[in-house]
């Protein structure tokens, strides 16, 4: 069933709740719906938007501003161009193509200058679905030919009405253009639009409510950055009257933004450094050992990261460090030698036993895998190393065979674990569960770690009877901006090297009528015995109900037409973010992620059919080769990311990209992948041409769009950096400006890419 119409809709959340139509007062924290009549739908889209108080409403700012009647006309269209129009639209009509059969919507689009041709194919409802006669504002590029012009599946925005210059328009069929009108248009969701937002900000910006907010930033500080003050740059952001104000209040509110985070990560970084943790001796010397009997010679990246980390140990308080590497750099090793240099310490007044290590990565399979590379580093040493997931428990060495690994169960392994006989403890989210206790945890190593939550972080680096060393790893490469804003509590170590040996990727862009070249690829690297990844965009196929839907593969139909189609002969599984993460198996009961990796991992598919879930946390050596539809969608970074899944043998690997479309900035940067090889360069283009927002996606940050578009200003990044820690260094607990102490808890809370 279709909602009612967007004017309904929205005439009934304008109406006030009160009394004889006298307004209510406001306050920033007062929730909506005090003052707001809102419908199930509108609740849930404000929700899916963060939108929940008086004060997330005003926060919630354009995503960018028209100016009504500039764009273009009608009547002097030039095909091949893109234009935005404000007009009318009429005469839409549904009907089938004579020769193609195909369903198109045709209508016509009319202003004072004249009128075109307007096409929405495969899209039936689009008549009864987009606005007619009222005004609309519609995007797209021009088709046709110059005598005969028309605009193909355009994309159609109604413009609030409260934004039009008087007399713009008389009627829909007399259209008079008159002066520019510069007006927002906001971010939407199902329920709720952007005249919505438009109509709710007049009500809220017509009360006194901005006399109750407190700015953030202290006063001395907007003097030195020439910011404006709060009350100003709200009013700018939603009534600009000129782009330059707008743009002048955007950067006091990115500013704000990124001093708001910094504030916080400064006050956990200082209340870390209170802390007292456990000294570990000789660690350079223990370091030098363990790498001079490897059969390999650590790159110089490795050594260095080693010395910071060795720096750090012989601090009074814990570390606190981040350890970026690109894939197959090494972090695994450098993991290992420090982890070698903490179970040579012993604890406080002992003299045997040793210092105990935590290592969590994000999954069974990756976590079975760090156990038994870290038994083939110290198996020479007189230690215990266990492994504890949802499901297993091992230990190694087994009492009665001496080089093997033997289950053991979870209430005897907890048991030594709290009285220190295992020194070091491999695991998944298992280790951070309650009744998981250690008697001196000194060392935490956290792989893959923007999988885990900064409250699980924190909770297992204080399992002991001190606070440990902190080290974080990631894979993913992350532009130094983003690094020093989300991880501004952190020190950060980075292996720009890669240990010779390693077999390169070959990137290949393929074109649509090319796709069985990359089918023959993949068929010849199975018939080797080898397994392969197909990369969808989306999980379920798009909603035909839905006319902005996002129209690419999903990896449920794909899984289907390849194993009916393409590959009959081999076996094909499905992994996607919508599945549970454990329970029932892959061959027996309904499949999970867990489970459906584990089999990959053990060779029972040869084809994983997946979304970017597997990103990262998997890794299958006998996996070479990756092919990936709508590749045009992923940033450059996650792209890379996604090939580095083949990237983990001596085997050649391939890398396939198959766009969907072709347009001239999307191939730069897919040219951009299949020239380069430096995850970080990857990241820091992407980071520039892409936006930050499309990095990972931003609900992984908890960065606003604002918040991300400035992290392609580095010297905002610093300057609110070293601001943040003037201030905490200044007030520790803020008490000079509780406000900015409420949205630095805020942001720590809201921020999860840890």
């Amino acid at each position: 069933m279709r909602p009612k119409s967007v004017k309904q809709q929205e005439h009934k959340a304008m109406t006030r709740k009160g009394v004889g139509g006298i307004l209510l007062k406001m306050s920033p924290e007062d929730m909506l719906d005090n003052h707001f009549r809102l419908t199930p739908l509108q609740k849930s889209a404000l929700k899916k938007l963060h939108v929940a108080t008086v004060r997330d409403l005003l926060y919630h700012f354009p995503a960018r501003y028209e100016a009504a009647g500039s764009s273009g006309e009608a009547a002097r269209l030039v095909p091949g161009t893109k234009v935005a129009l404000i007009g009318a639209l009429t005469k839409l009509k549904a009907k089938k193509l004579w020769k193609s059969k195909r369903n198109v919507t045709e209508g016509w689009f009319e202003d004072v200058s004249g009128k075109v041709k307007v096409m929405w194919f495969n899209q039936p409802y689009m008549a009864s679905y987009v606005p007619q006669t009222s005004v609309v504002k519609l995007s797209g590029t021009v088709g046709g030919k110059a005598e005969r012009p028309y605009i193909a599946n355009p994309e159609v925005e109604a413009v609030p009405a409260g934004a039009m210059p008087q007399g713009i328009f008389e009627s829909p069929s007399s259209l008079k253009l008159g002066a520019s009108s510069y007006f927002p248009v906001y971010p939407e969701s199902r329920g709720v639009t952007s005249r919505w937002f438009y109509h709710a900000l007049e009500r809220v910006l017509a009360s006194d409510v901005l006399k109750r907010f407190e700015d953030p930033v202290p006063a001395d500080i907007r003097e030195r950055y020439h910011l404006p003050n709060l009350t100003r740059s709200l009013l700018a952001m939603h009534k600009p009257k000129t782009e330059r104000e707008a743009e002048a209040a955007r950067k006091r509110f990115a500013f704000e933004e990124i001093f708001v985070l910094q504030i916080s990560r400064a006050k956990e970084r200082a209340e870390n450094d209170t802390l007292a943790s456990f000294p570990i001796t000789d660690a350079k010397a223990h370091a030098e050992k363990f790498l001079a009997a490897l059969d390999i010679s650590p790159t110089g990246a490795q050594r260095r990261a080693i010395n910071e980390i060795l720096v750090d140990f012989g601090k009074p308080h814990p570390m606190a460090r981040l350890l970026e590497g690109d894939v197959g750099s090494g972090k695994t090793l450098v993991a290992a030698a420090t982890a070698y240099t903490v179970v040579h310490s012993r604890p406080p007044q002992r003299t045997s036993g040793t210092l105990q290590i935590a290592y969590m990565a994000p999954t069974e399979i990756l976590a079975t895998q760090h156990f038994q590379t870290f038994i083939e580093y110290f198996s020479h040493l007189p230690i215990n190393i266990a492994l504890i997931t949802g499901k297993i428990c091992k230990k190694f060495p087994s009492k009665v065979k001496r080089g093997e690994t033997t289950d053991i169960s979870r209430a005897q392994l907890l048991k030594w674990v709290a009285n220190g006989e295992i020194a070091m403890l491999v695991g998944t989210h298992a280790l951070i569960q309650k009744s998981v206790k250690f008697q001196h945890l000194a060392f935490c190593i956290v792989d893959e770690q923007h999988r885990f939550g900064t409250s699980q972080r924190r909770e297992l680096a204080h399992k002991g009877d001190s606070a440990s060393h902190f080290l974080s790893m990631t894979a993913t490469p992350i532009p130094r901006t983003l690094a020093l804003t989300i991880y501004g509590d952190l020190d950060i170590s980075v292996l720009d090297e890669l240990p010779p040996g390693r077999a390169k990727v070959t990137t290949i862009i393929v074109k649509s009528s090319e796709r069985e070249r990359a089918y023959e690829a993949i068929r010849r690297e199975l018939a080797s015995g080898r397994q392969a990844y197909v990369i969808c965009p989306r999980v379920e196929e798009p909603d035909p109900a839905k006319w902005n839907a996002l129209q690419a593969k999903s990896a449920k139909a794909e899984a289907v037409r390849l194993k009916k189609e393409v590959f009959p002969e081999y076996e094909i599984g499905l992994l996607h973010g919508a599945m549970p993460a454990k329970g029932g198996s892959a061959s027996g009961g309904k499949p999970n992620k867990e489970s459906v990796m584990k089999d990959f991992a053990d060779g029972k598919i040869d084809i994983l059919v997946a979304t970017s879930v597997v990103e990262v946390g998997v890794n299958v050596p006998n996996a070479t080769a990756i092919l990936i539809e709508g590749a045009e969608r992923f940033g450059l970074a996650q792209l890379h990311q996604l090939r580095g899944r083949v990237m983990r043998s001596e085997h050649p690997p391939v890398c396939f990209l198959l766009p969907e479309t072709k347009s001239e900035l999307s191939m730069k940067r897919l040219r951009a992948l299949e020239k380069g090889d430096d995850g970080f360069k990857l990241a820091e283009a992407d980071l520039e041409n892409r936006g930050a927002g499309d990095l990972y996606g931003k609900s992984q940050w908890g960065v606003s769009d604002i918040g991300m578009e400035a992290l392609k200003n580095p010297r905002l990044i610093e300057a609110a950096r070293t601001e943040a820690r003037r201030v905490v260094a200044e007030n520790p607990s803020l008490s000079k400006n509780p406000m900015l102490a409420a949205r630095a808890t805020a942001a720590s809370q809201e921020i999860h890419g840890e």
